[in-house]
């Protein structure tokens, strides 16, 4: 190629480069990272409250509905001890999370990693697990007692004698409402949106949009279609599936702005919070 033609093919990809929106050059997961997940207080909340409970270190953990595996990852940076499995369907966002995420970690820790392209409700492991992780309300993707049931079962037969289940749930009053949240951070806006709500099935539609400073947006980036489970029906499944303790871990509140303060403890009682996000400890 000369010199010439070798200039001007630069110059069309510069020109085609800048024709392209923020939106279309986004990456939706690495924008989900910055949104939605924060492994690094996930992993304080479990460590931390797996050794006050079982007065020892949880070393093998298993991330179900693990997406880019971020967890995973955050977890076996921690200690030369710790193991990491992540399940998902999504051989896509399995891709990404190994070429973004593994392929960060030092080659020790990225041994004791293993991604699994597999129904969460089917998986089988090698060894017991100290820990199985169902965050980000993904485990909603059951819909039926039935199913959401069954998982719960499997989830306690691949757990250690003294193993336990961490989740989270969401909910209030603005979580039967179709609605819109906003927030933004550096260099983007994240939209929460409940599109659908069916108060005799309990079935809910949720995307996630993002904008951006050019005014573009992209749409739909994540879409939802899954069951919303309140807290006493999923006690009451925990309970059935075998498990002897679920424990909810309820957001402190600090007495003088009213505001959470991001820490979270036992609690029987909650408040009636439009929205509200807590976490369930489920010991075998």
């Amino acid at each position: 190629m000369s010199a010439v033609k070798a200039k001007t093919e630069k110059t069309k990809n510069r020109q085609h480069h800048k024709k392209k929106s923020m939106a279309e050059r986004a990456d939706r997961h690495a924008l989900y990272e910055k949104s939605v997940q924060n492994v690094g207080f996930e992993y304080k909340f479990v460590s931390k409250t797996f050794r006050k409970l079982r007065g020892r270190r949880p070393r093998h953990v298993r991330e179900d509905f693990c997406g880019t595996a971020s967890m995973c990852c955050e977890w076996v940076r921690h200690s030369k001890k710790n193991t990491a499995i992540g399940v998902d369907l999504d051989p896509e966002v399995l891709a990404w999370g190994r070429k973004h995420n593994l392929s960060r970690l030092k080659p020790g820790a990225r041994r004791r990693v293993s991604l699994l392209q597999e129904d969460v409700c089917r998986v089988k492991n090698a060894r017991p697990l100290d820990v199985v992780l169902a965050m980000n309300f993904s485990y909603q993707l059951l819909m039926t007692r039935k199913k959401l049931g069954d998982y719960f079962r499997k989830v306690h037969k691949a757990l250690a004698k003294d193993g336990i289940l961490f989740m989270d749930a969401f909910g209030g009053s603005d979580s039967y409402r179709e609605l819109k949240d906003k927030r933004k951070y550096k260099g983007f806006k994240y939209i929460w949106e409940h599109a659908r709500y069916n108060p005799i099935d309990g079935n809910m539609l949720c995307h996630i949009h993002f904008g951006f400073p050019d005014g573009s947006k992209l749409k739909k980036a994540f879409t939802y279609n899954w069951r919303l489970w309140n807290l006493p029906d999923l006690r009451e499944l925990l309970d059935e599936a075998g498990f002897s303790r679920v424990t909810v871990y309820w957001e402190e509140t600090d007495p003088e702005s009213g505001e959470g303060t991001n820490v979270y403890s036992p609690a029987t009682v909650g408040d009636a919070d439009p929205g509200w996000i807590c976490f369930l400890v489920a010991e075998k």
